[in-house]
C-alpha cells in the first residue's frame, strides 16, 4: 500500500495514472469474460431472461449498464462462428486500446457511436482522439470529423413522419397525480364527449349560487366523476383474474375511530373520514385489518385464485414480493409457492404476488420462495450466493 501522504504531486498523479490504467485492463478482462458468457447462453442455462437479468443479480448492476457492457464487449472480443473460425474484433484497433488500459468503457461506447457516422478506415483517428482526450471532447471531434467526411454528400431525405399515436403519462407529486396526454382525433373526439356533459357549470341555485370553478376545474372534477362512473361499469378489463378495483387497507380500529389513514394499493394514503366515504362506493374495496374475515383457503377445488384471496395477497404483499422489485399489484399474478400440479393448495398461505418478469424467473431458474412468519423470502442460486441467505423485498414494506 502506497503511503499517498509521503509521495510529491508529481509522482502521486502518476501513480493515479497506473492504477486508472490498471483498473481498465482488468475492465478489458471483465468484458473478455462477458462476451464468453454470452457466447454460451449462460441466461437461458440459469433459467433469466437474458444476460442483463444474470448480471443484475450477480454484480448488482443497473439493467442499463449491463447492457452498455455487453454491447461494449461485443465489439472488442473475438466474435466465433459457427464452424469454429475465429473473427477479428469489430472495433480491432479501439480493443487493441482497450487491453492497454487507455481507453475507459464510456470511451468505447463513444468511439462506437462515432464510428456508425464515419467509414471504418478512421477508426486510427478516432481512437486517437480517445488516446488523447475525455469522451465529451472525442464525441465533439467525432462530430466534426463526421461532417467534414460527409460534407459533399447529398442532403438525406427527411422520411416521412410516422402518424403520432396515443400518448398518456402519470406522476404522483405532492400527493396529487398529474396525467398528460396526447390523442387522436376520434379519440379525442370520444374523451371530449364523454367530459363535456360531467363539465358543464352547475345550475345557479339560490343556495350555492353560480358555478364559480374555472373552466380547469370543472374540467378536472368531471374526470374524477368519469373515473367513478367507469370503477361501477361492468364491462371493464380484468387486473389480476378481477374486475379493476381500488383496495384501501387500515387497522379496523382506526377506522371505526376515523383516526389514522388508510393505505391505497399504489402506496398512498387518504385520510380516515375519506376512506370511510371511498369504502362505500362500488368498485373500491375496503381490507380492514382485524374486521370480517374472508376465504384464505379454498383447498384444491380450483388452481385458479379468487378475488378474495388476492385481495389478500395485495394487501399483504403490496405488489410483486420479489427483493428488489417495486411493480404495482397491477401488474402482478399470485404464485403458487408449492405447485397446485404438485398437490400445492389455492391458499394465501401458499401464494405469493409476481410480476410477470419474476414469475417466470421463479419457475425457470434456481430462485426458491417460501413464507417465513407470513412475509415472502427468497432464496438465491447458489452461484449469486453460497449460503442462499434469505432475501425480503424491502420496497414494499410498510
Amino acid at each position: 500500500m502506497i503511503e499517498t501522504r509521503l509521495l510529491s504531486t508529481d509522482e502521486l498523479l502518476s501513480s493515479l495514472v497506473d492504477e486508472v490504467t490498471e483498473i481498465r485492463v482488468r475492465e478489458n478482462a471483465a468484458l473478455q469474460m462477458l462476451a464468453e458468457l454470452d457466447r454460451r447462453g449462460v441466461a437461458g442455462e440459469l433459467g433469466y431472461k437474458d444476460l442483463p437479468h444474470v448480471l443484475r443479480h450477480a454484480v448488482r448492476w443497473d439493467l442499463h449498464t449491463a447492457k452498455r457492457w455487453i454491447a461494449n464487449a461485443a465489439l472488442l472480443t473475438n466474435e466465433i462462428t459457427p464452424t469454429g473460425s475465429e473473427l477479428a474484433p469489430v472495433l480491432p484497433l479501439t480493443a487493441e486500446a482497450v487491453a492497454e488500459g487507455a481507453l475507459s468503457i464510456d470511451h468505447v461506447a463513444v468511439v462506437a457511436e462515432i464510428m456508425k457516422t464515419v467509414p471504418a478506415e478512421h477508426e486510427v483517428t478516432v481512437v486517437g482522439y480517445a488516446r488523447d482526450f475525455e469522451p465529451a471532447t472525442v464525441r465533439r471531434l467525432g462530430t466534426k470529423l463526421a461532417y467534414t467526411i460527409n460534407q459533399n454528400d447529398p442532403e438525406p431525405r427527411d422520411p416521412k413522419p410516422a402518424p403520432p399515436g396515443n400518448q398518456h403519462s402519470m406522476q404522483w407529486k405532492n400527493g396529487k397525480l398529474e396525467i398528460r396526454a396526447k390523442l387522436d382525433k376520434v379519440t379525442g373526439a370520444k374523451y371530449e364527449a364523454l367530459l363535456d356533459p360531467l363539465a358543464k357549470p352547475r345550475p345557479q341555485t339560490p343556495d350555492e349560487g353560480p358555478d364559480l370553478r374555472t373552466r380547469e376545474e370543472r374540467q378536472g372534477d368531471a374526470l374524477a366523476e368519469l373515473v367513478d362512473l367507469m370503477l361501477r361499469a361492468d364491462q371493464l378489463p380484468e387486473h389480476g383474474g378481477e374486475p379493476v378495483t381500488l383496495t384501501l387497507t387500515m387497522p379496523y380500529d382506526d377506522l371505526a375511530n376515523q383516526i389514522g389513514h388508510a393505505t391505497l394499493d399504489n402506496g398512498e394514503h387518504v385520510p380516515a373520514d375519506q376512506a370511510r366515504q371511498l369504502a362505500c362506493n362500488a368498485g373500491i374495496i375496503p381490507m380492514v385489518l382485524g374486521g370480517a374475515s374472508q376465504p384464505l383457503d379454498i383447498g384444491r377445488k380450483t388452481r385458479t385464485f379468487p378475488a378474495a384471496i388476492r385481495r389478500i395477497l395485495v394487501t399483504r404483499d403490496r405488489g410483486c414480493a420479489f427483493p428488489g422489485c417495486g411493480r404495482p399489484p397491477r401488474q402482478c399474478d399470485a404464485h403458487h409457492i408449492r405447485h397446485w400440479a404438485d398437490g400445492g393448495d389455492t391458499s394465501v398461505d401458499n401464494a405469493v404476488l409476481l410480476c410477470r418478469h419474476h414469475h417466470t424467473l421463479i419457475h425457470q431458474s434456481e430462485w426458491e420462495v417460501s413464507l417465513v412468519n407470513g412475509i415472502p423470502t427468497f432464496y438465491p442460486p447458489a452461484w449469486l450466493a453460497r449460503q442462499r441467505s434469505p432475501r425480503r423485498n424491502l420496497i414494499n414494506t410498510a
